[in-house]
């Protein structure tokens, strides 16, 4: 993955923010909207593509767009770093691999302390109880 390629590839959008602010709403966009198409993307391997359309399938469109908002601030240029940087790491957190959990085996000696010892406690609760007279 190379940040700078990918950095590339991403399309900007500048669109009018809605809620409150007052006149400056109605004249000033400053909401930035990212969009990148991941099947489009020759900054990443196939393998990559495919571990992000899989991490990352809630999150795409049904053309495997990835669509991405921020109007936090009332600057376009802030608002524009800020969701770069969510970017950046959303596809982190995709291509994150988690490691592959080895099964281990119990050893012998466990296994014969743990039988040695429910013997034990049956020997005992076997002694606590009343002889029978038959």
């Amino acid at each position: 993955m190379n940040p700078e390629k990918i950095q590339s590839e991403l399309n900007f959008k500048a669109v009018r923010s809605s809620g409150a602010g007052g006149q400056n709403v109605n004249k000033v966009s400053s909401k930035v909207v990212l969009t990148f198409d991941l099947n489009a993307s020759d900054s990443l391997s196939e393998e990559e593509k495919m571990l992000l359309k899989t991490n990352l399938a809630s999150r795409l469109t049904s053309e495997g767009m990835l669509i991405l908002n921020c109007d936090e601030d009332r600057s376009q240029i802030k608002n524009k770093d800020l969701v770069v940087k969510r970017f950046f790491e959303i596809i982190k957190k995709g291509l994150f691999v988690p490691k592959v959990r080895k099964a281990t085996k119990i050893p012998k000696a466990v296994i014969k302390k743990r039988i040695k010892d429910k013997k034990n406690i049956s020997e005992i609760k076997q002694s606590r109880r009343k002889p029978n007279l038959d």
